[in-house]
């Protein structure tokens, strides 16, 4: 299975989004609590080339984008290999 990070604040809608996406399909990831700032969201910044917005989210090292892009490539039938599904 692939590996999934994911990048989140408290009490974001977005990212509970993205998230329940993921446990519905069985996925674990690796979630980066960024709501204080410190350097995961220094690193999240760099991943993602400035992405300020949360989530921010990676497969296998691949930045995939937030909870709306994860959405369109479960719709499109592109998610699930990429998870290795």
């Amino acid at each position: 299975m692939a590996k999934v990070e994911i990048y989140t604040k408290a009490w974001c809608g977005y990212c509970a989004r993205a998230k329940a996406l993921l446990e519905g399909k069985g996925v674990a990831f690796e979630e980066y609590d960024i709501t204080m700032g410190g350097p995961k969201r220094q690193e999240m910044l760099d991943r993602s080339n400035g992405g300020t917005t949360v989530p921010q989210i990676f497969i296998d090292g691949q930045h995939i984008g937030g909870s709306d892009d994860l959405a369109a490539l479960d719709r499109q039938g592109r998610l699930d290999p990429l998870l290795g599904l």
